[in-house]
């Protein structure tokens, strides 16, 4: 030990120290999945314990790989796609890669911008999180060229991998709860046009409605952008008629839901109690808002965790299942009651 304290230990002393060969020691440094767990284990112990760090360009040259990878998605303010980006980044991190982020302000022209510039990037692949639904021109050609794996929105025209929740069925939960309860006049806002979240979401609450008895034609129905103003402005519209006044609203995201409650606490309606709300992500402020909001829990950290693990699996050259859907359940808080006089 005294000779490798004067100079920086190479990968030949990992291997001397862990007992396995050196090209052991390199696929379980790089390649973590296609090593053993005990025999990484011991690979990673004996390298932190003589101080070894790979040599990155080195490793990139060997593997023909740039140890990086790309994320676009639509929005830094929402907390779910910031929980879909810590997903991505554990997991990429995890893997011996970085992490390159991108957000697009839900513009297609972003959309394009980024898939251009991620296109001509040195990277090993890209996670995609759409906030228009359609395909740039410059995606198809990022599609064409290097791994692509979407996360939450799928886009028009792209059946490749991709990372979701059952949105059409978490909605169709959510609002056969509120039937449940007694609510017959329902209000929808519904997510932007286009989306297939957004399509997905109001398909659900549709089919609740039919289950219910009810016409879903009949519901009113504003759409919105996924953002908190639009859903103040949604809310507004819905319920400025006081005679025929729903007594719930569905929301397809809490941010337009936080927006819908602002907007009935400055009218002077009282949630639960005049109105009902349920949203869609259970954002973390979701369990913290006046009522505590009830909602669907997308578990976002979760979905980037399984979308980087597609997409590296990809670069390392294997084949994964084109779709993984996770679980969202509906999480019951306080901002739906019966409605009042059993209307």
């Amino acid at each position: 030990m005294a000779e490798l304290s004067r100079r920086r230990p190479t990968i030949r002393d990992v291997a001397r120290l862990s007992g396995v060969s050196i090209s052991t020691v390199s696929v379980a440094l790089n390649t973590p999945g296609s090593a053993s767990p005990a025999t990484r284990e011991r690979v990673v112990r004996a390298a932190a314990e003589l101080g070894y760090q790979p040599n990155a360009t080195a490793r990139s040259l060997n593997l023909r790989r740039a140890g990086s990878i790309g994320l676009m998605v639509p929005d830094l303010s929402n907390a779910y796609f910031v929980n879909i980006i810590a997903g991505v980044e554990r997991e990429a991190r995890d893997r011996g890669y970085l992490l390159v982020v991108g957000a697009t302000d839900w513009q297609t022209a972003a959309e394009e911008q980024y898939s251009s510039l991620l296109r001509t990037q040195r990277l090993d692949g890209v996670i995609v999180s759409s906030g228009s639904g359609l395909p740039p021109a410059s995606l198809l050609e990022l599609v064409s060229v290097e791994p692509v794996v979407f996360v939450d929105e799928r886009v028009a025209g792209f059946d490749g991998h991709f990372v979701g929740v059952d949105n059409r069925r978490a909605a169709r939960v959510a609002a056969a709860y509120l039937f449940g309860l007694g609510h017959r006049r329902i209000g929808i806002i519904g997510g932007p046009l286009g989306l297939w979240t957004a399509d997905q979401r109001l398909a659900g609450y549709r089919e609740a409605a039919v289950a219910a008895g009810l016409d879903p034609d009949s519901i009113p129905l504003v759409h919105g952008d996924y953002q908190i103003a639009s859903g103040s402005r949604a809310a507004a519209q819905l319920l400025a008629d006081d005679d025929a006044r729903p007594t719930a609203l569905l929301v397809a995201n809490d941010m337009m839901a936080v927006g819908a409650i602002a907007h009935c606490r400055d009218a002077g309606l009282d949630v639960p109690g005049d109105l009902g709300i349920v949203g869609f992500d259970d954002i973390p402020t979701a369990s913290l808002m006046t009522p505590p909001l009830t909602t669907v829990r997308q578990p976002g950290r979760e979905l980037g965790i399984a979308a980087a693990r597609m997409l590296l699996d990809l670069v390392d050259g294997r084949e994964p299942e084109r779709s993984v859907t996770l679980p969202a359940d509906l999480v019951v808080r306080g901002s739906a009651l019966p409605p009042k006089g059993g209307v």
